[in-house]
């Protein structure tokens, strides 16, 4: 049976169609984030939104023509998270020690990670197309809630903020580094320090907002308060009530736009 899922995958990446579609879920996720970004700024200014994934797609659902470009997000998305699976099951380390089993296990985690992540963003664009309005930051307060009620809930809890938290520093230091090259096609010239500078400034900013989702989780857990958990739409108003907050949420929004611009022409230079 293992042998049959890893020759399906190695099917699947060798299509050319496919390929494209999994292209495209780097566009779908790319235009998510511009969305985000916007809505971040609109809330620094002092306006309302939601600056989450959630609020990003009833913001596209809105549009003319916003149900079909929901089911195109959701299907690039799928098709990426599909393609992040495969990579997953197929990463190997030739060296066969105890080192190359951990990094391929390693790999592996991070490869399947993601494409629940995209699966899990085209459910939600796919639930707004047909009519559904999700609320990000009551669905991660519930959910927290769920576990603070069942024993040893609190640890759980704690540990996804933890997880989460420790991924926003991988992408502050992805972005510092600029380790995400190492995936690329990057261009040579004015173009490709172009590319790499919103790659640095996106990776940074997204980083900075999901280390305060993994911290808000984290003070839920200990303090086993639901309430003070939230998704990022907790974490743009925990950035608000800062000091010099809106010019913070600002700067994460901003953050958010290079993200997704680098995203969308993350699109055409990925190694895939």
């Amino acid at each position: 049976m293992k042998a049959n899922a890893k020759q399906l995958a190695r099917e699947a990446e060798s299509s050319t169609a496919f390929e494209a579609m999994a292209r495209a879920g780097y566009v779908a996720n790319g235009v998510i984030h511009v969305l985000i970004g916007v809505i971040v700024i609109v809330l620094a200014a002092g306006g309302r939104g939601e600056g989450d994934q959630a609020g990003a797609m009833k913001a596209v659902a809105g549009a003319p023509a916003g149900f079909v470009i929901l089911w195109l997000i959701a299907l690039g998305l799928w098709a990426l998270g599909v393609w992040h699976a495969a990579e997953g099951l197929l990463a190997r380390d030739p060296s066969g020690d105890a080192k190359g089993a951990a990094r391929k296990w390693g790999r592996r985690l991070a490869e399947w990670g993601q494409a629940a992540v995209f699966i899990a963003l085209g459910i939600i664009s796919a639930a707004v197309a047909i009519g559904a309005r999700p609320d990000g930051e009551e669905a991660a307060e519930d959910a927290s809630r769920g576990l603070l009620e069942v024993p040893g809930g609190a640890i759980l809890l704690g540990l996804i903020g933890l997880g989460i938290g420790i991924g926003g520093i991988a992408f502050i230091v992805m972005g510092v580094m600029r380790s995400f090259r190492t995936r690329m096609r990057i261009p040579d010239g004015k173009r490709g320090r172009t590319l790499t500078t919103l790659g640095v400034v996106g990776f940074v900013a997204k980083g900075v907002a999901l280390t305060i989702v993994g911290v808000l989780l984290l003070i839920a857990a200990v303090a086993t308060d639901a309430e003070t958990a939230g998704g990022l739409d907790g974490a743009v108003d925990a950035l608000l009530a800062l000091p010099l907050g809106p010019a913070l949420a600002w700067t994460v929004g901003v953050g958010f736009i290079a993200y997704g611009i680098f995203t969308v022409v993350r699109a055409r230079v990925a190694r895939m």
